[in-house]
């Protein structure tokens, strides 16, 4: 798997991959906060991995997007995330293979979302 560089910079930070792609993140207006980038990856990760799929069984919804939100257990701590379709079907689609699809990409192959439910160890190098 990859990694993302993340830096300090005169505005804020930057979060960099390998292909160079970036993106700025802090608290100001315009900005990503690291937890809002956290719920868009969860969200980017379920709605990429069912298009392809729902598409794959011959079902080309016409809008596919999600809402991505979060409880606070506590301060620093996370309780929940909810993942929200906001789905339009088309005129002939009873939504049965799309339903089947979002829940099995949910339980079975969204790395971010499923990474969340399990605990992942987060380990920390000082780099020394």
């Amino acid at each position: 798997m990859g990694s993302v560089r993340v830096e300090r910079t005169e505005d804020g930070f930057v979060a960099r991959n390998e292909s160079g792609a970036e993106i700025t993140m802090g608290s100001g207006d315009g900005l990503f906060s690291p937890v809002e980038l956290l719920l868009a990856a969860v969200g980017g990760c379920n709605v990429m991995t069912v298009e392809p799929l729902t598409a794959k069984r011959g079902h080309r919804l016409v809008r596919l997007a999600v809402e991505v939100s979060a409880d606070k257990e506590s301060p620093t701590l996370l309780r929940s995330v909810t993942v929200t379709y906001d789905v339009e079907l088309p005129p002939e689609d009873s939504g049965e293979v799309f339903e089947a699809v979002a829940e099995r990409v949910h339980e079975r192959h969204c790395t971010v979302s499923r990474s969340l439910q399990r605990g992942t160890e987060v380990r920390l190098d000082l780099g020394r």
